[in-house]
């Protein structure tokens, strides 16, 4: 019997698994940090054993059911690290907080996470749940990164794939993300930095997605109730360097605030839900060491994508920069009841090789403002823009059967809007929409990298008819698509000039309501919308009865 028991021992002590004081845990076990209250000589098993800091995690092996709890009020400097678990759905790993009884502080934890590649890092990993912790790396460079992690590079949660296989079940919520920079303060970006696609130098990174692995696959994120602020580029990143997919996404009512670069970016994403997102200022440039450019949101390469009730407003930068954009290489990409605030690249930005992708019941509100040749901007502001550009060097191609209504556009008289259609468009339904320009309006050419050649060009299967016009010159009369069968009239907004939907619920109720048409599918286009073209409701919930009313607001 005492030859077993030792037999038994030792082939413990040779597993995976590694002591954590003198007890070696065999079932699904709590991990408790207390940096105020804790030490490293406890075995951390119970809040009154907490571990002071998480270097102690280096001696643990985690399991199925395991949990790592951070005290409240706690302030840790390093990283937590996760590779290669996996788990159950019933049972993955919680990285959370909790209450200690020595201290009263009702803060979340906080983790700095200065000269690391991320004060979380998961890699290959499955089944997790991330929540409740503050999160910050403010520069640092590369001084605590090694041949393990990926280079050149801080994010706030780093999500890494490099293995071949299939990886799922990554929730984040209820985590708070500011202050990530890679370069120390003081450093200055190089000034064409900003003109290059993505930038070439190192950022830092709010919650990024990274597939560096030949075939592995991740499905299956969620990201919510999070807020990020003053990041150095992206706030939320999904990006491969494969052909392989993202899949099944959810990023619920998330605050991204002054990121340096987009708010959110989906490259090769598959069947995402944005809803209830409310992303101001991306693209800022208040400090030296952020890229300054970014729209609200942007994808590529992407499809079912269903971006709703989100709030856009105030991007910044010399091109791109738009409230929400569809780059090239997408399809079935739906843009509807949201808010687009002054943004400086503008409303409308569909690119080319994109498919029945889709801006409906959306409000933009002096989006567009921005001048190509003023300062650095290279590219137009643009109210309304079909990009046929696939990047460097390609045929320009696309965008292809684009779906346009019932929106409600305003911009005050002093910008002046610009519309730009490319000759390799192809299909388009443009009805029900309020085109209110104050201001003067002009044509403008593509002007991506690779700038649209312009010259005459014939647009098939186009319907543009049933819109309303503040005025009568308001579409150029050189855009390849020309409005027939509209209306001019101003529609008297409740609160022209003002900062929320309900400013621009029209007053004059006999332009519009039930003016509408019931939305058809383009001429030669099968598909439609993947989720259908009828919409239920308005942008503020009103159900829509028979015909819509013109705009984004329906007047019950």
């Amino acid at each position: 019997m005492i030859l077993n028991l030792l037999l038994l021992l030792t082939l413990a002590c040779k597993s995976e698994d590694k002591l954590v004081g003198n007890y070696l845990p065999t079932g699904p076990q709590t991990y408790f940090f207390d940096s105020v209250n804790g030490s490293d000589n406890n075995d951390g098993l119970t809040k009154a054993n907490a571990f002071k800091s998480l270097d102690k995690l280096d001696n643990i092996t985690l399991k199925a059911g395991d949990e790592i709890l951070l005290a409240n009020g706690s302030k840790f400097n390093g990283i937590i690290p996760v590779r290669g678990f996996f788990g159950s759905e019933e049972k993955g790993l919680l990285i959370s907080n909790y209450q200690s009884s020595g201290n009263s502080s009702q803060e979340k934890p906080h983790i700095d996470g200065r000269s690391y590649v991320s004060p979380i890092f998961i890699q290959n990993s499955s089944n997790i749940t991330i929540s409740n912790i503050s999160i910050s790396a403010d520069g640092g460079g590369s001084a605590n990164m090694n041949d393990t992690y990926p280079s050149g590079m801080r994010c706030g949660v780093l999500v890494y794939i490099s293995s071949d296989r299939d990886f799922s079940n990554i929730n984040i919520d209820n985590v708070d993300i500011s202050n990530v920079f890679y370069e120390n303060p003081g450093f200055l970006r190089d000034a064409g930095e900003v003109a290059t696609p993505n930038g070439t130098q190192s950022y830092g990174w709010g919650i990024r997605f990274l597939n560096e692995s030949s075939s592995g696959t991740l499905k299956n994120i969620a990201v919510s109730n999070c807020n990020l602020e003053n990041i150095s580029h992206s706030g939320i990143r999904f990006i491969t360097r494969n052909q392989l997919l993202f899949e099944d996404i959810k990023l619920y009512n998330n605050r991204l605030y002054k990121t340096g670069g987009p708010g959110i970016v989906f490259q090769r994403a598959r069947k995402a839900h944005v809803m209830g997102n409310e992303i101001s200022y991306s693209g800022s440039p208040d400090d030296d060491r952020k890229w300054g450019r970014g729209s609200g949101l942007w994808t590529w390469g992407s499809s079912e994508i269903l971006i709703e009730k989100n709030s856009f407003s105030y991007a910044n930068g010399p091109a791109d920069s738009a409230g929400c954009h569809i780059d090239f290489n997408c399809s079935d990409v739906i843009v509807q009841h949201n808010l687009s605030l002054a943004n400086a690249g503008g409303f409308i930005e569909i690119l080319g090789n994109n498919y029945n992708c889709s801006y409906r019941y959306n409000v933009s509100i002096n989006d567009g403002y921005r001048v190509k040749g003023e300062g650095n901007n290279f590219q137009e502001g643009k109210t309304f823009w079909f990009s046929g550009y696939v990047g460097h060097g390609n045929t320009r191609n696309g965008p292809f059967n684009s779906y346009i209504y019932n929106n409600t556009i305003f911009t005050n008289a002093s910008i002046l809007s610009k519309i730009a259609v490319d000759k390799a468009s192809q299909g388009a339904m443009v009805v029900n929409n309020i085109f209110h320009i104050e201001g003067d309006s002009k044509l403008v050419l593509g002007d991506q990298y690779k700038p649209d050649d312009g010259g005459i060009g014939v647009i098939d299967n186009v319907t543009f008819e049933n819109n309303l016009f503040l005025k009568g010159d308001f579409w150029p009369s050189g855009v390849l698509i020309q409005p027939t069968d509209f209306q001019i009239g101003d529609v008297q907004f409740q609160n022209k000039g003002g900062l929320e939907i309900k400013d621009y619920t029209p007053t004059n109720i006999e332009l519009v309501r039930n003016k509408g048409i019931k939305v058809q599918k383009i001429n030669q286009d099968s598909k439609g919308l993947y989720i259908g073209l009828d919409v239920e409701a308005d942008i503020l919930g009103n159900p829509i009865n028979g015909l819509p009313d013109m705009g984004a607001i329906e007047l019950n």
